[in-house]
């Protein structure tokens, strides 16, 4: 087994920091927080508008920002610089967050806001580096190292956070509330701490066009995208993979992010489906290794379609759940999955981009992610509403997996060496 590089591995941390935003924050803590203190005695409708709108609005902003910036950070250089400035901004939303008063739902939606596209926009140009830390034979590993040390480490202070929830007095804490503002804190902590290796030792690829700065980068950025928009067809492998890409990942999305409504439509205890997120993030740290070891023998896009068909499977045992131990078996097989697909997603896709142009290429990468899971929970809710059954709802998903994998089969296997601009195919 080879073990990673230095400068592999001190990517990867970054995903084991940031990944503490997404469990604790985004899924975890601020949703309830929001709602329970920040919003307390507010209609819950008016409260489900404001959570929905700050995280549309982050999205939007990425959808808008994420190809342009990629497009100038390859110009000048400027990859970690990029990544440093969103993740700096979004630890610094997510520290300030404790100290929002009751009430005060406009201030914790706006920190809750520039923490969101800190996390994601950094995610950008933490895509864009996979390219230059890894030779090409080893990306599908190290891609898949850094999505199972996120759910280890992002599980971890999840797990922590939820123990001090339930037992504040064991940290000196009065009630739980005030466990949670301790949570936000350390995710601030936690996310600096296992960035700083990356802005040390992983190396700055470089400028796409020689040095270059201020003014001038920004002007040939926007450039270098009008020109890539203008010959978009002379990277038909890439728009067919962004679109197989859009499809199948809106499926994988809807399904994390409607899980826990669905098991409650169903009757199952909140304790127990915080408890089978859990065992989602736990089990994905092996099994995205695992995806890693298995496209170096079958290759990416095959481990895809594996992937995709695991997925299939899990939508139908979805339609056809009764007991609450298949709720734990979901969130078991969710975990062997979800890990591998994100992580040889993004190593296939960075077989095709060209390297020195790769913040560019992964802005429309994260833009369309930013896209995906907008067409999957309105399939849920239209088709389960037209029925008058959850169940039915959740089948639709089917749909996105099935599409999503006919438009990868018509893409080639990338392990082989390419030819230089092979990209375009």
């Amino acid at each position: 087994m080879h073990r990673p590089s230095r400068q592999a591995l001190a990517w990867a941390l970054y995903d084991w920091g940031n990944s503490a935003f997404a469990t604790v924050v985004i899924a975890g803590f601020f949703p309830i927080f929001f709602r329970d203190f920040w919003n307390a005695g507010q209609p819950s409708a008016d409260i489900t508008l404001r959570l929905g709108l700050a995280n549309s609005l982050s999205s939007l902003v990425i959808v808008l920002l994420a190809p342009a910036l990629g497009s100038i950070a390859d110009v000048a250089g400027a990859r970690k610089r990029f990544l440093a400035a969103f993740a700096f901004a979004g630890m610094l939303a997510t520290a300030l967050l404790p100290w929002v008063e009751r009430g005060a739902w406009p201030v914790a939606a706006l920190l809750y806001f520039v923490g969101t596209v800190g996390f994601m926009g950094a995610n950008v140009f933490y895509d864009a580096l996979l390219v230059g830390v890894a030779p090409r034979s080893e990306l599908d590993r190290v891609s898949a190292l850094g999505f199972a040390l996120g759910y280890l480490g992002g599980g971890l202070l999840f797990a922590v956070c939820v123990v001090f929830t339930l037992r504040p007095g064991w940290v000196g804490l009065a009630d739980a509330a005030g466990a949670v503002r301790l949570a936000f804190w350390l995710v601030a902590v936690w996310w600096l701490v296992f960035t700083l290796p990356l802005l040390r030792w992983v190396r700055e690829p470089p400028a796409a066009n020689g040095p270059c700065r201020s003014w001038r980068a920004v002007a040939d950025g926007f450039r270098q995208l009008v020109d890539t928009l203008g010959e978009i067809r002379r990277y038909r492998r890439v728009v067919l993979f962004l679109l197989a890409y859009w499809l199948y990942i809106d499926g994988v999305d809807t399904i994390v992010r409607m899980a826990v409504d669905y098991g409650r439509a169903l009757g199952f205890g909140a304790q127990g489906l915080v408890l089978a997120l859990l065992v989602t993030q736990f089990v994905g740290f092996p099994a995205s290794l695992v995806f890693g070891r298995l496209a170096e023998r079958i290759g990416a896009r095959r481990g895809i379609l594996v992937a995709l068909s695991g997925y299939g499977l899990i939508t139908i045992w979805a339609v056809f759940l009764r007991a609450p131990w298949e709720f734990y078996g979901i969130a078991v097989a969710i975990g062997l999955f979800q890990g591998g697909i994100q992580a040889l997603s993004r190593s296939y896709y960075a077989r095709m981009v060209p390297p020195e142009r790769s913040a560019e290429f992964f802005g429309f990468y994260n833009m369309l992610g930013k896209f995906a899971a907008v067409a999957g929970p309105v399939a849920v809710g239209l088709v389960g509403s037209w029925s008058g059954e959850a169940r039915v709802g959740i089948a639709s998903l089917l749909a996105f997996f099935v599409l999503g994998g006919l438009v990868l089969a018509r893409l080639p296997d990338l392990e082989e060496p390419v030819r230089a601009g092979a990209a375009r195919g």
